[in-house]
Formats: C-alpha cells, sequence, structure tokens
C-alpha cells in the first residue's frame, strides 16, 4: 500500500469547525485515482492535509505513506519521502530560476550531486515533450508565465523530481483545449507501475485521454462513493445533486 488514510478528520487550525470527516483512501502503487465533488466539499484541503500544511491540523486519524504514519512529518520531510504536490495556483518566486529551482529541489529530495549536463538534458527533453519554450529554464519561476505555461512548469517539476506519488489539485483549472491535452500527456509520461498519481478535479477534461483506476465522490469532507471511470460520466450527465444531502 503506497497511501493509506483512515478515518481521518482535520480543520483549519484554531477553527472548532471540521472540514474533513472521516476521510478513507488506500491507493496502490500503479494506479491512478480521482477525487471530484462540489465546490467547497473539501477536496483542496485533504491535498493540504496530507502534505501537513501548518494552516491545518489533523484531529484524529491516520496518514500513512509507504507504511509510515507522516501525520507529524513537516511539509519537506514529507516530499522527501517520494510525494509530490501541484498546486491550484502555482506560487510565483522572483530571484529564484527554474533551473535553479528544479536543481535545488532534485538536490534536496535525494541528497546525491547532480550531474549538471546530463540533468540540463533530461530537463530539455521533458521541457520539449511538453511543448514549452526552452528559453523559460533561465526565467525567474513562473514570473510572467501564463496560466497554461504554469501548469506545464507544475508537470516538469513532477517528471524532473519523479516521485512515487503525485497529487494533482486542479492543474486542470483555467487551461485551454491544448494546454489541458500536453499535461494530460505529462501525467501519461510519469506514471508507470511503481508510481501513483491522485488527481482532484472538478472537471473530466483532463482525464479524457487517462486510464483511471478509481473514481472518489467527495461531499462534505467524506468520500461518499468509489467507483470505476464510469462515474466520470455519472457526473457529467447528472451532476452532484444525487449525492448531496
Amino acid at each position: 500500500m503506497l497511501l493509506e488514510i483512515n478515518d481521518l478528520y482535520a480543520r483549519v487550525k484554531d477553527s472548532k469547525k471540521e472540514i474533513i470527516k472521516g476521510f478513507n483512501l488506500k491507493i496502490n502503487k500503479g494506479e491512478i485515482h480521482v477525487i471530484m465533488g462540489p465546490n467547497g466539499s473539501g477536496k483542496t484541503t485533504i491535498s493540504n492535509v496530507i502534505f501537513n500544511n501548518p494552516k491545518y491540523e489533523i484531529t484524529s486519524g491516520t496518514i500513512k505513506f509507504d507504511g509510515e504514519v507522516i501525520n507529524d512529518l513537516k511539509p519537506n520531510e514529507i516530499a522527501k519521502k517520494g510525494l509530490f504536490m501541484s498546486f491550484q495556483i502555482p506560487e510565483v518566486i522572483p530571484g529564484v530560476t527554474l533551473a535553479e529551482f528544479l536543481k535545488s529541489a532534485k538536490t534536496s529530495i535525494t541528497g546525491e550531486k547532480i550531474n549538471l549536463f546530463t540533468f540540463s538534458k533530461e530537463i530539455e527533453d521533458n521541457m520539449e515533450k511538453l511543448n514549452m519554450n526552452k528559453n523559460y529554464i533561465t526565467r525567474e519561476l513562473n514570473v510572467g508565465f501564463s496560466g497554461g505555461e504554469k501548469k506545464k512548469n507544475e508537470i516538469l517539476q513532477m517528471l524532473t523530481l519523479n516521485p512515487k506519488l503525485a497529487i494533482l489539485d486542479e492543474t486542470d483549472s483555467g487551461l485551454d483545449v491544448d494546454a489541458i491535452k500536453t499535461v494530460s500527456n505529462g501525467i501519461k509520461l510519469f506514471k508507470n507501475d511503481d508510481n501513483a498519481v491522485l488527481i482532484i478535479t472538478h472537471s473530466s477534461r483532463i482525464l479524457e485521454n487517462l486510464d483511471v483506476d478509481y473514481v472518489h465522490i467527495l461531499v462534505d469532507g467524506k468520500i461518499i462513493k468509489t467507483s470505476d471511470s464510469s462515474l466520470i460520466k455519472d457526473i457529467e450527465k447528472n451532476g452532484y445533486s444525487s449525492y448531496i444531502k
């Protein structure tokens, strides 16, 4: 079991209202999981809680990654274990080039010295696959990037860091059709039998070219239905009304 979440409850720190309420999820290597749900259901919150964002606190339940409880680990420690998260709104970091950021992140996670020639070639190859302008490698991280380029940059980071589990939080948000296809292809390039992907989305467009194993419906902080990819079509046709009490 790669990720195992048992009876998880969580809330915004210093708040009495819980957002995640009895959340359960199991992900094995080689799988693509999708979490869908109406606005305000807790989709983005669960990704932040998995990474122990200090804005949130777990009130009960456990998160296990690769058999280890990670509830109390810091976000950078969780990342070093092999977890990756792309952000719905990627950060803009002036003064740090994309190349410097990727090199620093890779070194921090692996703890190994990087062969700059090999590393640069790998990044260039991945940028080409993602239809990214190679000149962006020398630009400041996400400074002046379009929405689509920011999201492609998140996928570039995923391919470069090669985590065990990638959590993609609404990576398709605000993208046009061509950019969505590029991001979807990037996920396909990343996915293999030794890793897994968790896609959090409210749209089915990014899922059209992916072999999704499980779809979960999240309502009011709890998964209330799990099925195969056929559930996506049901949601497209009927929405979430039948799942909301």
